[in-house]
């Protein structure tokens, strides 16, 4: 599958993906990989991954969440969530309710990560 039927069943999703998308493109080169949870960003790394909340919470919930994997913690209240799932690596989970939200605050944090996944 590639990145854009990943979007299919959640057309609203689509158009938030292709701002996340060209803004990584704007920073630089980075290899697409999709799986059937997410579709990722990766240089060495992975430093993003975009996934769709509807395909495992009930409830209200943003079309898209970016994830984005830092060195170390941002203190933005922006982020919905931030975890560390390994020493020194943190995942920030940021709603995307449309694709406004793509701001230059998440294009600086993304442009951080493509750095540190280099």
């Amino acid at each position: 599958m590639n990145d854009e039927a990943f979007f299919d069943d959640h057309p609203v999703a689509r158009p938030i993906y292709r701002a996340v998308k060209a803004a990584v493109a704007a920073v630089g080169a980075a290899e697409v990989r999709v799986s059937k949870s997410q579709v990722g960003f990766y240089r060495n790394h992975p430093f993003a991954a975009v996934w769709k909340p509807g395909q495992y919470l009930a409830g209200e919930h943003p079309p898209l969440v970016l994830t984005v994997f830092l060195r170390d913690r941002d203190p933005s209240p922006r982020w919905k969530e931030v975890a560390e799932p390994g020493h020194g690596r943190f995942a920030h989970h940021f709603e995307l309710p449309s694709p406004d939200e793509v701001d230059d605050e998440v294009r600086a944090r993304l442009r951080e990560a493509w750095n540190q996944a280099g």
